[in-house]
């Protein structure tokens, strides 16, 4: 389901537990389910980084698996049912990252408004959605928060 407004840009709102954040549309390429198309799971492996919870093999390549929901709403997040496979820029090369959300994701077309003082540096805005307020995500920001952490 697409909501429209008069000047705006496309977004993917997806859900983290009760609340839903948004993604630039352009950004994500697409929404899998675990173990489509007989890919394999999400492999762990030791690692130093709190979102890098291991890999997955998507369409014959490795995709690290970014799990963002405990830093966005605690730490009682409920079973991950999807991934929203999404690119990110790192400096000239971009890469791909899956990240798990908790449900089914819709396209939306929304003006960003701006971000208040009071969010966190890796909000870049937010949609006013009926009675909804959602977060707009910079996914980058939010990782690199996380590294110098």
């Amino acid at each position: 389901m697409t909501k429209r407004s008069k000047a705006g840009e496309n977004f993917v709102l997806f859900p983290l537990g009760r609340k839903r954040f948004a993604l630039c549309a352009e950004q994500v390429s697409e929404l899998s389910r675990p173990r489509e198309h007989g890919e394999e799971e999400q492999q762990t492996f030791p690692h130093t980084t709190r979102f890098l919870t291991g890999v997955l093999l998507r369409r014959n390549q490795i995709v690290p698996v970014a799990d963002i929901a405990p830093a966005l709403i605690g730490p009682e997040v409920p079973e991950r049912k999807f991934y929203l496979i999404v690119h990110l820029s790192d400096r000239s090369k971009v890469t791909r990252a899956a990240v798990p959300v908790t449900g089914e994701c819709e396209l939306a077309e929304a003006e960003r408004l701006p971000a208040n003082g009071k969010l966190p540096p890796y909000v870049s805005g937010l949609l006013s959605l009926n009675d909804e307020i959602v977060e707009v995500l910079d996914l980058e920001r939010l990782m690199a928060a996380e590294v110098r952490a």
